[in-house]
């Protein structure tokens, strides 16, 4: 676009903009960027996931809120014999079955611990393993599952005992239960 001025520019209106335009230098591209920067990231179901949360830290027990990341979970009934506490605790029973509940809502891990127990007790399997997860990622609320699954067992009559199982198979992210044949 460089050029001639157009005939009609007196000189000293010329004289008067070169003065102005002495210290300018040309643009090293043509193309400007007019695209608007993005709109800040924004979790699309927070409100959803927050209501969630709120509710299922309600429906659990107090104590249940109190139990740490890395503690170990022990039950066994009374009536349950020492020795067969040990042989859990040795992992000297078969692990037939398992349920891995990482990711699950409290409310869906209930339903579908509630499915598999029945289940395992139907098929006469009498030590099965269930993966609830070590609460890692809970932030404050500590492990939701975790509490959870250790409330649930102690309900339900066809469990005898239950422990955390060994480093070997999940430490204390999972649980060995003896149910009831």
């Amino acid at each position: 676009m460089a050029g001639k001025p157009p005939k009609n520019i007196n000189s000293d209106d010329a004289a008067l903009f070169r003065e102005a335009a002495a210290g300018a230098r040309p643009v090293a591209t043509r193309r400007a960027d007019l695209r608007q920067p993005p709109p800040p990231a924004r979790a699309a179901f927070r409100r959803r996931d927050e209501r969630r949360v709120l509710e299922e830290s309600l429906q659990q027990a107090p104590e249940a809120l109190e139990l740490e990341t890395g503690e170990e979970l022990l039950f066994r009934r009374s009536g349950v014999p020492a020795e067969v506490f040990r042989r859990l605790r040795r992992g000297r029973y078969a692990i037939k079955a398992e349920l891995d509940l990482h990711g699950m809502t409290s409310l869906e891990a209930r339903g579908e611990l509630r499915r598999f127990l029945a289940e395992s007790v139907a098929a006469d399997i009498q030590c099965v393993r269930i993966i609830h997860g070590k609460g890692l990622r809970s932030g404050t609320r500590g492990p939701v599952l975790k509490a959870s699954v250790n409330r649930w067992l102690r309900q339900w009559d066809d469990v005898l005992a239950f422990m955390s199982a060994p480093a070997r198979d999940g430490g204390t992210g999972a649980v060995y239960v003896l149910l009831r044949r």
